[in-house]
C-alpha cells in the first residue's frame, strides 16, 4: 500500500466516518453481540477473544474511532459514555439465560460500570486527540504506557504457554502503531509516542520475570493443632507473606506472594517447630498456583 493510501485510509477511519447515534448504538450491539460469543463458545475459552469481555484492551479502539469522528468534545464524551453503558450491560445481559449464576452474572459488572462513568471525562479530554499535535501525545500516553502493559503481560504468557494470548499481544502492539500513525503527524512526535510504551516494557523487563499477585488460606500438611502462641518465622522478603488465619482444630494460614519462587517458613508453637516451603509458580492451565510442603 503507497503511503499516500495509508494516509488516506486512516484519515477515513479516524475522522470521516459518520457518527450519528444510529451508529454509535449499532456500534454497541454489535461489540456486545460478537463478545458473548467469544464468551459462550467453548473454542474461545482461554483465549485472545474469550479477553475482550473481561479486559480492556479490544474496548479502546472503538472508543478512539467514536471519539475521533465527533465535531465536539461534549459530542464525543456522550456518544462514548453511551457506547458503552450500551454494550456492557448487554453483554450480561445476553449471557443469563446461558450462565450458571442467571442473573448474578451482573455483579461482574461492577467493574465495567465504574469504567463506564469514567469514559464521559476521558472522552471530552479524548477528543483533543483530533488536533493532531503534542497535545494528542500527552493525552495518548496513559494509553500507550496500559497497551505497552498488556502487550508485555500477554507476551509473557505466550512465551510460556504458546500460542495463548499472542493474537492479544499482537493487536496491542498494532494499536500502539495505528496511533502513532493516526495521530502524531511529526517524526518526533511518532518517536516519543513509541517511546512511552517502549519504556514500560523495559521497566517491566528490569523488574525481572516472576512477578505476580496472588493470595490463599488453606490447611498446613499434617494437619497440626496450633494455638493462639504459634507465630510465623520466615525470612524477611517483600516477595512472600505468610500469616496464620486460624488456630485450634481448623488451624489454617494465609498466603500472599508478589514473585515466583519457593519460600521457607516455619511455624513456632511453644515447644513444637514445624518447617514448611511455600512454592509460588505458573500452572500449566495459565493461571498462578501456591502449594505448600512439609520440610
Amino acid at each position: 500500500m503507497k503511503e499516500n493510501e495509508r494516509k488516506s485510509g486512516l484519515a477515513v477511519l479516524f475522522g470521516s466516518l459518520p457518527m450519528g447515534w444510529p451508529v454509535v448504538i449499532g456500534m454497541a450491539v454489535l461489540a456486545a453481540v460478537v463478545t458473548v460469543c467469544f464468551l459462550l463458545f467453548p473454542g474461545f475459552k482461554g483465549t485472545s477473544f474469550e479477553r475482550m469481555g473481561i479486559y480492556p484492551e479490544a474496548w479502546v479502539l472503538p472508543a478512539v474511532v467514536i471519539m475521533a469522528n465527533c465535531k465536539k468534545p461534549l459530542e464525543s464524551a456522550l456518544k462514548v459514555f453511551v457506547f458503552f453503558l450500551i454494550s456492557q450491560p448487554l453483554i450480561y445481559l445476553l449471557q443469563v439465560p446461558f450462565n450458571w449464576q442467571g442473573w448474578g452474572i451482573f455483579m461482574y459488572y461492577r467493574y465495567w460500570f465504574m469504567i463506564t462513568l469514567l469514559t464521559f471525562p476521558a472522552a471530552f479530554i479524548g477528543w483533543y486527540i483530533t488536533k493532531r499535535s503534542w497535545l494528542s501525545v500527552l493525552i495518548f500516553a496513559p494509553v500507550l504506557g496500559l497497551l505497552g502493559y498488556i502487550a508485555f503481560e500477554c507476551g509473557s504468557t505466550c512465551a510460556l504457554l504458546f500460542p495463548k494470548y499472542l493474537i492479544a499481544a499482537l493487536f496491542c502492539i498494532a494499536q500502539i502503531v495505528l496511533y502513532c500513525l493516526a495521530f502524531f503527524p511529526k517524526p518526533s512526535q511518532k518517536a516519543v509516542g513509541l517511546l512511552v510504551p517502549a519504556a514500560v516494557i523495559a521497566f517491566l523487563l528490569l523488574r525481572g520475570p516472576g512477578s505476580v499477585n496472588i493470595a490463599a488460606t488453606d490447611f498446613l500438611p499434617g494437619d497440626p493443632v496450633l494455638t493462639q502462641d504459634a507465630k510465623v518465622v520466615m525470612e524477611e522478603t517483600d516477595d512472600c507473606e505468610v500469616r496464620i488465619e486460624s488456630t485450634g482444630e481448623d488451624s489454617m494460614i494465609c498466603i500472599h506472594g508478589t514473585k515466583y519462587g519457593t519460600y521457607d517458613f516455619s511455624i513456632e508453637d511453644g515447644d513444637r517447630t514445624y518447617t514448611y516451603s511455600v512454592r509460588i509458580f505458573y500452572n500449566k492451565d495459565g493461571s498462578s498456583q501456591i502449594e505448600v510442603t512439609e520440610r
